[in-house]
């Protein structure tokens, strides 16, 4: 059962852009087939059009667009509508364009489902996405969730599959954190907001590792010649991991102290030549040493998401059926 208390957090969306010279000139035609629901039907057995759906409230905003919690009015279905705004920032729009070329590859329960994707009048165009009632990670956080190491490690375990069928697919997802793990009431998560992953095909480009928010990057990805001689982008992601459940588990940022302020600089320095995190001392061993797997400076030497399945930490917990 999860904990209440009060806790104080730190905006640690330090977002990098990436490189100038790669943006792409507004505006941007979606991706092949994606230009109606009943083309691009992802991971749904019947096409759902703009106007089979009504707004019942806003649950975001972005640069480029807003999320609404949306009904399908002929069988009262909830989903999660990302509209993207015409007239958005380039940027923005390309990642939006990204994470629907990676969702229509996807079908996994671990990873966040898209139902279609089609134009609305106007010049805007939508996602429509499986609704997760609970928010993110960090909304149970900021909410004052404590996590326990039972519940990290049922949460660990969904993540940990989600990533595993993403790299055997050959899917990185480079910006893994608390906001980023959506959650329902039956603590299902599940992986979302492709917006700056990758798809391999032999070799990651070092240019396009520099993506993402950087307090949740692997040392390797700030300096590869260093920590990442062999980088293939997959281990990234699990130092992400790591730092996003131990920032769960203590309350805050592992790498700063509670109340600090965050800057590049200074979160560059803390995780490539910082000490580790420490943990409380009622920390057991199994998630102590999980914890010291996933955030191997040497990115080589840090596990797999299949071998971290085999971990004392999650091994015997039991895979949800969804």
């Amino acid at each position: 059962m999860a904990v209440v208390r009060d806790r104080r957090h730190l905006n640690l969306r330090l977002p990098l852009p990436e490189p100038s010279e790669r943006r792409h000139r507004f505006p941007l035609p979606l991706p092949p087939s994606a230009n109606s629901a009943a083309a691009a039907p992802t991971n749904s057995a019947a096409a759902i059009s703009a106007a089979d759906l009504e707004k019942l409230q806003v649950l975001g905003h972005g640069n480029g667009g807003t999320v609404y919690k949306v009904r399908h009015k002929h069988t009262s279905a909830i989903y999660a509508l990302k509209v993207v705004h015409g007239d958005s920032d380039p940027a923005f729009r390309r990642q939006i364009l990204r994470e629907i070329s990676i969702l229509r590859r996807t079908d996994s329960p671990h990873v966040i489902k898209c139902h279609g994707v089609f134009d609305i009048p106007g010049g805007d165009f939508a996602i429509c996405m499986q609704y997760m009632d609970m928010g993110t990670l960090e909304t149970l956080l900021k909410n004052g969730v404590v996590f326990t190491e039972d519940l990290l490690a049922k949460i660990c375990h969904q993540v940990l599959s989600g990533l595993e069928y993403l790299h055997a697919h050959k899917i990185i997802h480079r910006d893994l954190k608390p906001s980023n793990l959506l959650v329902d009431q039956k603590m299902e998560v599940k992986i979302s907001d492709f917006g700056v992953s990758k798809i391999m095909q032999r070799t990651l480009d070092p240019c396009n590792s520099y993506v993402g928010t950087c307090a949740y990057m692997s040392p390797e990805r700030f300096d590869p010649d260093t920590y990442g001689s062999n980088y293939n982008g997959y281990a990234g992601d699990i130092w992400s991991l790591g730092l996003t459940l131990l920032e769960l588990y203590v309350g805050h940022f592992p790498y700063l102290a509670p109340g600090q302020r965050p800057d590049w600089a200074t979160l560059m320095c803390a995780i490539c030549f910082g000490e580790p995190p420490s943990l409380p001392e009622s920390t057991s061993d199994n998630f102590r040493s999980f914890i010291e797997c996933c955030l191997q400076k040497d990115s080589s030497k840090r596990w797999s998401a299949t071998q971290l399945l085999s971990h004392p930490f999650v091994c015997n917990i039991e895979p949800k059926s969804v």
